[in-house]
């Protein structure tokens, strides 16, 4: 196995490997079941095979389980802290009770407490990139990056970062403490903040671009041949994508890009993954299982040609119709 290299992730210090390790999956999602169950010893092992190939990029959200997330990875880094990078987020409020209010929070008290929990949940002292993990539009971005700007301070967060926020609100941001990262989702399936500008605008600035969802909620895998191939209480039987009105249609798109993974020998998960890297993201591919792992690494020594981007670009272009994203409550909270 190739071993993943280093890239700097902005400019303002932090090194990470090329492909991160999105761990959602790995517990269920304020409550639901994201991608059918997880078996927590597989996870773990997924996590300790990643850093072994260089992958040591963990990201997670206080919203994931919610806090079983965290509590995960605490228990699968262990006494070797040092070894990992640690990026997780805050802002979904959750109560005193464990319970997901469905509110987005980002006044500074919240953000004070929120991290305070995530320490904990982690067994850390320190966080490496903490995100807004989405945009409170009822209170000015720069309070919240302001209070996020004392926990560097402090020494308890390391890089900031931001999370589904349009060019304008990372400017606001980065006036008042330098941002490191902007995570969005992006994948050949999922082009808005390409067609938008704002990866250009965060490349002029200096930040770094994480694409989580780099394989279209798994569209992109091949593996997702019809609705029922998605276990029940699975989140994405309730995405647009994967609605009958667009289904059917995104599969054409699948077939062309799966023919063209073919001539390269690849897998189509592989080739997304290669085109994600290629437009200057660092995609963090979600898996809870060691072989997709394995496979997603593998995607970084993967070289696409001029020609090759192209077709691809041509399958896929952008302002391509795929479905949206999510439902509309959550279309709603994006900035």
């Amino acid at each position: 196995m190739e071993h993943l290299k280093r890239v700097a992730l902005g400019t303002q210090g932090l090194q990470v490997p090329q492909l991160g390790l999105g761990c959602m999956g790995m517990t269920g999602f304020a409550g639901a079941d994201m991608y059918g169950r997880a078996d927590e010893r597989e996870a773990i092992a997924t996590i300790h095979r990643s850093a072994e190939l260089g992958g040591n990029f963990l990201d997670t959200a206080d919203l994931y389980g919610p806090f079983e997330n965290e509590s995960l990875i605490a228990k699968a880094v262990g006494a070797q802290r040092h070894k990992y990078i640690i990026a997780t987020k805050f802002g979904w409020e959750i109560n005193d009770a464990g319970q997901v209010t469905w509110q987005i929070n980002g006044r500074p008290d919240y953000v004070r407490k929120s991290v305070e929990r995530s320490l904990k949940n982690l067994a850390t002292d320190y966080i490496d990139l903490y995100y807004l993990h989405r945009l409170d539009k009822s209170t000015p971005i720069e309070e919240t990056v302001g209070a996020m700007a004392e926990l560097v301070k402090e020494g308890k967060v390391r890089y900031l970062g931001l999370s589904e926020v349009s060019a304008e609100t990372v400017r606001k941001a980065h006036a008042v403490h330098p941002i490191t990262a902007l995570q969005t989702e992006y994948s050949l399936f999922e082009r808005t903040v390409e067609a938008r500008g704002i990866i250009k605008a965060v490349a002029d600035m200096g930040i770094g671009f994480v694409a989580y969802s780099p394989l279209g909620r798994g569209f992109l895998s091949g593996n997702i041949q019809s609705i029922d191939d998605l276990p029940k209480g699975d989140f994405r039987r309730n995405i647009p994508r994967f609605q009958p009105q667009h289904f059917s249609k995104n599969l054409q798109l699948l077939q062309a890009i799966e023919a063209l993974a073919k001539e390269k020998g690849i897998t189509p998960s592989q080739l997304a993954l290669a085109w994600t890297m290629h437009k200057g993201a660092l995609p963090i591919p979600g898996t809870k299982r060691r072989t997709y792992l394995e496979q997603n690494i593998a995607a970084a020594a993967v070289v696409l040609t001029e020609a090759e981007m192209n077709s691809l670009e041509s399958i896929v272009p952008l302002g391509v119709d795929t479905g949206n994203r999510y439902d509309e409550f959550s279309m709603g909270l994006l900035d």
